[in-house]
């Protein structure tokens, strides 16, 4: 049995006058997931193998509101976006770190109308400023030369033009990555994006996240690696849907490092 990782809180770091490095945004898929748990689980091995000094809000965490802004309830969202900001503002919080582009989109380019100013870092971006600065280091291990897709999240590449940290990182896992036809500026989205996650599609001739997963499995690859919780579902549920999840996994890339690095 691995040894358990402590995770403080904002408010033990407060009630010690002290305030972390970085503050952990775990997000709704993060925290309530099966899934997502692990990709959670994963970036804080990697965290605290990197002796990061960071922390989480815990149950003072509450949904960014990106769902319901998406779907178009502009009133609960600002509600939602308020009750975050004005616990991170008492918190002073200066810089954020997130594993769910939508959590990030969301702080980044939300939160500033409403009076909540961060800096805010993908995990991807993130996690390679760790390996530059020598605070993690980054071998192959299994995943050396293997074929490997990676699936751009829509708000991370699209929305915020973040195309080279998570490819990066895969370079340093010594893969062979195939990128898919649609790929950076012109990505396609998983089937989740705009509050689709939570519901069922409209109607049509193919599911989305079925055609996203048929260009995946057309790059004949190992792996899709995603760097999103709402991807990873959907492309998980598009290799099953084609009976492939024998032969071909879905992973975040900072589970794919964690697990290279045997966390």
């Amino acid at each position: 049995m691995a040894e358990a990782i402590k995770v403080p809180t904002m408010a033990e770091y407060m009630a010690q006058g002290k305030s972390p490095e970085v503050l952990f945004w775990v997000g709704c898929a993060g925290s309530f997931d099966d899934r997502a748990k692990k990709i959670t689980k994963a970036f804080v091995k990697l965290l605290a193998k990197a002796g990061v000094d960071f922390a989480v809000l815990g149950t003072e965490e509450s949904c960014t509101g990106d769902p319901a802004k998406r779907a178009g309830n502009e009133f609960l969202f600002q509600m939602q976006a308020v009750t975050n900001i004005e616990v991170l503002n008492a918190y002073d919080v200066k810089k954020i770190v997130t594993a769910c582009p939508h959590c990030f989109n969301t702080i980044a380019n939300e939160y500033p109308g409403l009076g909540g100013n961060y800096e805010v870092l993908h995990h991807t971006q993130f996690l390679k400023t760790l390996i530059k600065e020598e605070r993690l280091t980054v071998e192959g291990g299994k995943f050396k030369g293997k074929r490997i897709t990676f699936h751009d999240p829509c708000y991370l590449a699209r929305a915020n033009r973040i195309y080279e940290a998570p490819r990066e990182l895969l370079e340093k896992l010594e893969v062979e990555l195939v990128e898919m036809k649609r790929c950076k500026t012109k990505g396609f989205c998983c089937g989740a994006g705009g509050a689709q996650m939570f519901k069922e599609p409209e109607p049509g001739t193919k599911d989305v996240n079925i055609a996203r997963t048929e260009e995946a499995l057309e790059t004949k690859s190992e792996v899709i690696a995603a760097a999103c919780p709402f991807c990873n579902t959907m492309m998980t549920d598009g290799v099953k849907n084609k009976e492939k999840e024998d032969a071909v996994a879905v992973m975040d890339i900072a589970e794919m490092i964690a697990s290279a690095e045997d966390l």
